[in-house]
């Protein structure tokens, strides 16, 4: 049939008279058809996504089991024991998997015993390396008077390595009628109980730790005398009196100690004090010798003094 000019055709279905209706899916574009089963999975996976897994629930219920498992293991007591042999389940694990902590390395030590480091440093064979606190540790050791400085390292798998610094034991303190070894800088580092430590000078009195280094470099400046020095006491905090072996006392005076004692050299040698009665030597002052003579020596010395002649004005009596 004819169409008049501007309108539009629609042609009819073959061996119909209707028109057709909208198009069916299948007869949509491939482009289209594309794009709308792109979206399906999304969609899909928007819902899945919502939904429980299907384990979560068993999960669940494993881990209610476990805790409530665990709880009555702690109450029971069962854990703490379980912590006793074997330590802490994170360590066993770390263990099981090569981590254990087995070689300790100690360098650094001369007057302290490996075994004593190791305790100090709280290294458990039941710990393990990842969970080992090397700061702690480090902290542990540096509270040991007798320790300076201390390096504590991890050596992956299984090693740890523990450098430490000594404080070298200088001199001995008595205070207050207890016995210290003390370093040179005056702390003390342990009570004196080993005879090894006889053989260091001994300072007594308040403060005479922190003026140990003062009186053995003193000693030093006369080593003849320094052997017959049993000790030095510090008197006021201020100046050094010295304990003979013999039991002599020596006041030295607070300005210039050491050339005072440098005298005493000469009083050994020449006058052979060390041989006589006496019990005090004062060489506080400088231009003189005071001695203070023991008792028998005291009383001779008054005989001889009464035995000699009076001299009067015309002469002898």
């Amino acid at each position: 049939m004819s169409v008049p000019p501007g309108a539009l055709a629609v042609p009819a279905l073959a061996g119909s008279g209707r028109l057709p209706g909208p198009p069916s899916r299948t007869g949509l574009p491939a482009l289209i058809r594309r794009a709308a089963r792109s979206r399906l999975p999304v969609r899909v996976a928007e819902r899945r996504g919502g939904a429980i897994p299907p384990f979560l629930g068993l999960a669940l219920t494993l881990a209610l089991f476990a805790a409530a498992g665990g709880y009555g293991a702690m109450r029971g007591g069962q854990y703490d024991d379980f912590v006793a042999r074997f330590g802490q389940p994170t360590d066993l694990v770390a263990r099981t998997l090569g981590f254990s902590i087995g070689d300790v390395a100690v360098s650094g030590i001369v007057e302290l015993n490996p075994t004593e480091v190791v305790q100090v440093a709280g290294i458990d064979p039941k710990g393990s390396l990842p969970f080992f606190d090397a700061d702690e540790a480090r902290e542990r050791l540096l509270a040991v008077p007798m320790i300076k400085d201390a390096t504590v390292r991890k050596l992956y798998p299984n090693a740890l390595s523990i450098t430490v610094v000594e404080r070298e034991p200088y001199a001995l303190w008595q205070n207050h009628g207890e016995v210290f070894i003390v370093a040179q800088d005056g702390t003390p580092i342990d009570g004196f109980a080993d005879a090894r430590f006889a053989r260091l000078p001994m300072v007594v009195g308040e403060g005479a730790n922190r003026k140990a280094a003062a009186f053995t470099a003193m000693l030093a400046a006369a080593p003849d005398v320094a052997r017959h020095v049993r000790a030095g006491i510090l008197v006021g905090e201020r100046r050094w009196t010295i304990k003979l072996t013999n039991g002599i006392d020596v006041r030295l005076p607070e300005d210039k100690p050491t050339e005072a004692f440098k005298r005493l050299s000469s009083l050994i040698k020449d006058h052979k004090v060390l041989d006589r009665d006496i019990l005090a030597i004062d060489l506080r002052m400088p231009d003189r010798v005071v001695m203070r003579l023991g008792e028998e020596a005291a009383t001779a010395r008054a005989e001889m003094l009464k035995s000699r002649p009076k001299v009067g004005k015309g002469g002898t009596t």
